[in-house]
């Protein structure tokens, strides 16, 4: 089965070897503070064990491309039944909400499972016509990378002991001075050049029409953010969209996820994070908000979140990477989009409705998978990813 090149295009051969290496050994690294029992657990339907994402990867290659070799036999062929993650053509899969249910394999198992991949992979690694479709099991591996981080938090946070992943918090952020940055509206160009790798979802490159804006020079901080709590932001239902006002309600929300409120007289307001709980850092970006949330947020500021055409076009101006950042653009394909071919045809396109667009990165996105023109997507209820705010207006 064939990956569409039209848009991948690989470095030469010894150093996609090396990215390969890279890449695989990373998740493990990722792995490596976990016990075992960390490693089963899923904390809710959305999110998925860790042992499920180092073996889910393993399957991908495994899949499209060792399978596609004359000679080569699966590990397990009861594998690909537990960890196909939602490709319909390759048949029947376990159900997502039940993946913490896999006890078996073990994670010795999968681990073992992963070495034997990455043995046969050493023979493809150098070979041109398999490049397009290791890059993009690349690129695949570092989004389940970040979802590694992002679903052990939220299993910890459901944990009473509340444990840390990682030692050593980081230190407060540095204030910075909110800026403005304009742009004076007409056509732009949106959409992937075709230099380097992108997911089909960023092409093709085309015309979008702006108004005259101004966009924020940083992130909404977590101080900013208190004072829209302070002022009875979620006992306000003018600043809320009717769906995000009814979970407000149905959920009984009251500030970001991840925010921990003590009693008394010494009361401070934490953070739970990778760190374990950590005093809330009012200079840094808030996290872990819905899109709900951050329009929520920009009403009541009197101002709104940007497109994704505008955080494009002016995304040269500022810094990001920090926190996914909402848009106020729905999930849909670009004018003329088409998807992958192959297997690789499921990648994006069937997720294409009800979903909002997020751009940047976090910091939880592995070293060189952010970009400009990288659109991440999450339902507008969906707040356990590092998702944050900038704010826009129009001139």
């Amino acid at each position: 089965m064939r990956v569409a090149s039209k848009a991948i295009q690989p470095s030469a051969p010894g150093s996609l070897a090396e990215r390969y290496r890279s890449v695989r050994a990373h998740s493990l690294a990722l792995a490596a503070p976990l016990s075992p029992e960390d490693c089963q657990i899923q904390s809710m339907p959305d999110a998925s064990p860790v042992k499920w994402h180092l073996a889910h990867t393993s399957w991908f290659f495994e899949t499209v491309i060792l399978a596609q070799r004359p000679g080569y036999r699966p590990f397990d062929a009861r594998f690909a039944y537990l960890f196909n993650s939602y490709y319909e053509a390759l048949g029947p899969r376990h159900p997502r909400p039940r993946r913490g249910l896999i006890t078996r394999p073990t994670l010795d198992e999968v681990l073992t499972w992963r070495a034997h991949v990455d043995a046969a992979m050493e023979a493809v690694l150098d070979d041109a016509a398999f490049a397009d479709a290791i890059l993009l099991g690349l690129n695949h591996e570092q989004q389940h990378q970040e979802l590694i981080l992002t679903d052990i938090q939220h299993a910890f946070f459901a944990n009473p002991l509340l444990p840390a992943y990682r030692t050593g918090a980081p230190p407060p952020a540095a204030a910075a001075p909110l800026q403005w940055h304009s742009h004076p509206g007409g056509i732009v160009r949106i959409g992937h050049d075709g230099d380097g790798f992108a997911f089909d979802n960023e092409t093709p490159r085309h015309d979008a029409l702006l108004r005259p804006l101004r966009i924020a020079s940083r992130p909404v901080s977590n101080g900013e953010y208190s004072a829209f709590i302070a002022d009875g932001g979620y006992r306000r239902p003018e600043f809320w969209l009717s769906d995000g006002w009814a979970l407000v309600q149905a959920e009984g929300w009251e500030a970001p996820l991840y925010w921990l409120t003590g009693d008394g007289a010494g009361d401070t307001t934490q953070a739970f994070t990778l760190w374990g709980p950590q005093p809330l850092d009012e200079n840094a970006p808030v996290r872990h908000v819905s899109f709900f949330e951050a329009a929520a947020y920009a009403a009541w500021a009197k101002r709104r979140l940007p497109t994704e055409f505008e955080w494009e076009a002016l995304s040269g101006a500022f810094d990001h990477g920090q926190v996914w950042e909402w848009t106020r653009s729905s999930y849909d394909p670009y004018p003329g989009f088409q998807p992958f071919e192959g297997i690789a045809a499921e990648y994006n396109g069937k997720f294409m409705v009800g979903q909002m667009v997020l751009r940047g990165g976090s910091c939880a996105t592995p070293d060189g998978h952010m970009r400009p023109t990288y659109r991440n997507f999450f339902p507008p209820h969906a707040r356990w990813q590092f998702s944050g705010i900038r704010l826009a207006e129009d001139i």
